[in-house]
């Protein structure tokens, strides 16, 4: 039985009988990994800032008028360790992340990832996709991350959507709010048909048809399961500073709960990964933004539960 964080320091530092694994049916997997980051460092310390920031997110969410945590149970988990004499990096340590990630998907919980550095989503699309083959992929982003490889590495986080594409028909995965892409990214969603929302086509109103919001557009690719991955340089870094490499002309926090409102609504939601937050020094919003946002797909997620 996999070891679950108390009260002190687990995902909105619930009491034990809503925070057991057995009777949870949301487990939360710290994966602080960090090997492959290019300009600001940090990520590794992301998935402890959220869960110490979660323990001021309310429980109740009024747009559910609901407290889901103690309707469906949330255990979370202790954080994966990469380290020791031989640390896990790279295939290893996607292969050591996939096999966690299968074992609760086996146990039937909703996985909810905290990274850590975007290489590791691969892992929990590999392990979903062995259970849903007709598998989609959301991706909330500032970069489509699919060179081939970074720095002479395969598994950077630069490389991320390039190794999913591995894994699932590239015309499954749709990207939402990309902004910063090298030229052969481009040339590579276009060849393979990747569903890719530009924010400067957003903000151009490309996407506005008569009686369909934008958002819809988005949803109408997905098939009906999706994993969500979910960068936090999505966001712009006026509400966001707190990650590696922050783009101008982001995205903000309604428009996003909207996609996630239809999403919810309209398809599976069967898990998701919330990455990409290096916590600042005495500058707290980022992270309790990061973990508002964890607790909100859970609820866009069970909405109808």
């Amino acid at each position: 039985m996999p070891h679950t964080l108390d009260t002190r320091s687990n995902f909105l530092a619930l009491p034990k009988e809503h925070s057991q694994y057995e009777t949870s049916q949301i487990a939360v997997l710290p994966v602080p990994y960090e090997h492959t980051v290019s300009y600001g460092g940090g990520t590794k310390d992301g998935p402890k800032a959220i869960l110490k920031a979660s323990q001021y997110v309310e429980f109740y969410d009024e747009e559910f008028d609901r407290e889901l945590c103690f309707d469906v149970g949330i255990a979370t988990l202790r954080a994966l360790s990469f380290g020791g004499k031989n640390p896990k990096v790279n295939k290893e340590a996607v292969a050591f992340i996939e096999n966690k990630v299968e074992a609760l998907i086996n146990d039937e919980k909703f996985v909810v990832i905290l990274g850590g550095e975007h290489t590791i989503s691969q892992a929990p699309v590999s392990a979903f996709y062995k259970k849903y083959p007709d598998l989609s992929v959301l991706q909330f982003d500032a970069h489509s991350d699919f060179r081939d490889e970074y720095e002479g590495n395969k598994y950077s986080h630069a490389s991320v959507m390039a190794r999913v594409a591995e894994t699932i028909d590239p015309s499954r995965i749709v990207q939402v709010g990309i902004r910063a892409q090298a030229k052969e990214e481009a040339q590579f969603i276009k060849e393979h048909n990747v569903n890719t929302f530009y924010a400067f086509d957003i903000r151009q109103g490309k996407y506005i048809r008569m009686l369909k919001h934008w958002e819809d557009q988005i949803i109408d690719k997905l098939t009906d399961t999706v994993y969500i991955t979910f960068d936090l340089d999505y966001f712009d870094p006026s509400i966001m500073p707190a990650t590696g490499t922050p783009e101008p002309n982001g995205m903000f926090w309604h428009e996003t709960m909207n996609i996630l409102q239809r999403l919810g609504k309209k398809k599976k939601i069967v898990g998701f990964d919330v990455v990409e937050l290096a916590p600042m020094t005495n500058l707290h919003h980022p992270d309790v933004t990061a973990a508002k946002l964890v607790y909100k797909i859970m609820n866009y997620a069970f909405q109808s539960a």
